[in-house]
């Protein structure tokens, strides 16, 4: 069984190889988490940017925006790649194309720097906020970051009666031949 995902924005083939085939997982993970971040974000159209479900939620383009802007960080004073100044992180339109399109611009050559790095590299300690952690754990806490406001809009998606794309398998409304979510006992006890 593969999954079946409607667009991917990364696809396998475009995906670096790292140095230390050990860490590929950090950089497989990088590709396909754009990819899906990517494919909820499509399903806005540019007149739901300004949707926010509560008063006190950010809207779909604050979101978009913040996940531009915190990459940004993340990779650039967290980890160390090379970024660009945050002042020419944010596309010059504000609408889903524009957004999209500068999230995988972004998204790539940090594939690149990330696959050409060493062990060392990996589990040196730097500066995190105020205290230091393992670049690796610095890496996954960007994933978790990202997952955390791709959910969220997934949630806005379903708040607007909108399709929500299938991400780590089938979704309420994307399935496939052969899936086979875990649902039941019975799923849950297959070994």
């Amino acid at each position: 069984m593969s999954m079946a995902y409607s667009h991917s924005a990364i696809s396998e083939a475009e995906v670096p190889r790292a140095l230390q085939p050990i860490f590929q997982h950090l950089v497989d993970t990088y590709a396909s988490e754009t990819s899906k971040v990517i494919s909820v974000w499509r399903e806005f159209s540019d007149q739901e940017l300004a949707f926010s479900p509560h008063s006190r939620s950010r809207s779909v383009l604050d979101i978009f925006k913040h996940q531009l802007l915190s990459e940004r960080r993340f990779f650039g004073e967290f980890l160390g790649l090379p970024e660009p100044p945050a002042a020419e992180v944010l596309p010059k339109k504000d609408n889903v194309k524009a957004c999209t399109e500068r999230l995988l611009q972004l998204a790539k050559p940090r594939l690149t720097f990330l696959a050409a790095q060493s062990e060392h590299w990996w589990l040196q300690r730097v500066g995190f906020f105020d205290v230091e952690r393992e670049r690796i754990w610095i890496f996954w806490r960007r994933i978790l970051h990202t997952a955390h406001h791709r959910t969220q809009l997934t949630v806005y998606l379903r708040l607007l009666g909108k399709r929500v794309p299938s991400t780590y398998g089938p979704s309420a409304d994307m399935t496939w031949d052969g899936a086979d979510p875990t649902q039941t006992v019975d799923a849950a006890s297959r070994k």
